[in-house]
């Protein structure tokens, strides 16, 4: 357990996540108003990667991110950019500060408590835990779970069974060490990123044959990611539970998702960020903010569901939500 000062990242971009950075800003200042780290925006910078400008030029943008206390951080995109816009939360941890600890969030993410009481070990990274078997997904007549994931320890000489929740059974996905990349952290973000960076691009540019036949995209940063981790002598659950993904933050992904399926909490504190005056001028330029927060469609699908009996699968919410026409991200 540590109480270390550290940095937060999220990235920023033309768009919707410029209008998410300002409420995660608005929030974390909210709910965790004795945090001292900085809040560093990474904005990734035109390039030949990138089709049009992503970075963010919308002045009340920049202006609320700046009145929230959010330092702009722009990077240079050098493998990924518009081909595969998660390679940013890649890519920019190059650009913080060297060894400073970092916790990175996805930008579709509330603070909903104080950060700085985190009990985390910088020295043992880790990540999101709130997660599905998305991948892999073995085929008839390719390698099994195990297989494919031997192989990707293989590639980079690290100890796979040492990776294993040997409670779980052989070939169900819950045995293998996998994350949702909403959030991760570690002790120093130019180690982490060269890392992360190194993994995936050889990930992509020379697939182990024991992937083949199996998706990259979106899931190549959720299959470095691991990788790293366990590089880097991190693992599974080292934050004890109910802190991030809990009571202090929320990743809710889309807005529908958040008034179809997070706690009366969470609604209450997304409604409550987004009221003052000078947050909600910003964030009504935003179609989707301007629609479910402000004139009611939250509440509607709100309405559609039971906290208590929520589908198993994220797919089948969606699939009402769009169904019912108010499906918006």
């Amino acid at each position: 357990m540590t109480e270390t000062r550290f940095n937060i990242m999220i990235v920023g971009q033309a768009g919707r996540l410029q209008y998410e950075a300002v409420l995660f800003a608005a929030s974390l200042r909210r709910y965790a108003p004795d945090f001292t780290g900085r809040l560093y925006v990474a904005v990734p910078q035109p390039s030949g990667l990138w089709t049009k400008d992503p970075s963010i030029r919308n002045k009340p943008v920049l202006e609320a991110l700046e009145a929230l206390g959010a330092d702009i951080l722009p990077f240079q995109s050098v493998a990924f950019g518009e081909g595969y816009p998660y390679g940013n939360k890649i890519e920019a941890l190059l650009a913080l500060p060297e060894g400073e600890p970092f916790v990175f969030f996805d930008t579709d993410t509330l603070i909903t408590g104080p950060l700085d009481q985190l009990p985390l070990d910088f020295g043992r990274p880790s990540a999101s835990l709130r997660r599905e078997g998305t991948w892999p997904k073995p085929t008839l007549y390719g390698p099994d779970m195990t297989g494919i994931w031997r192989a990707l320890y293989d590639r980079f000489g690290l100890d796979f069974d040492s990776s294993l929740d040997h409670s779980q059974p052989e070939n169900f996905w819950r045995r293998y060490l996998y994350f949702n990349a909403g959030y991760y952290y570690g002790s120093c973000p130019r180690i982490f990123g060269k890392r992360f960076f190194e993994y995936a691009v050889s990930i992509r540019d020379d697939l182990p044959k024991a992937l083949i036949g199996q998706s990259l995209d979106p899931w190549l940063d959720q299959i470095a990611l691991p990788l790293v981790i366990h590089s880097l002598g991190g693992g599974r659950a080292t934050l004890p539970e109910g802190y991030l993904d809990g009571e202090m933050s929320c990743h809710y992904r889309s807005l529908p998702l958040l008034y179809a399926r997070e706690s009366d909490d969470v609604v209450a504190a997304l409604e409550t960020v987004a009221s003052p005056n000078k947050i909600k001028k910003v964030l009504k330029q935003y179609e989707p903010m301007k629609r479910m927060i402000y004139q009611g469609r939250g509440a509607k699908v709100r309405a559609m569901f039971d906290r208590d009996n929520l589908p198993r699968k994220e797919q089948a919410l969606r699939n009402r939500i769009k169904s019912a026409g108010f499906w918006m991200r």
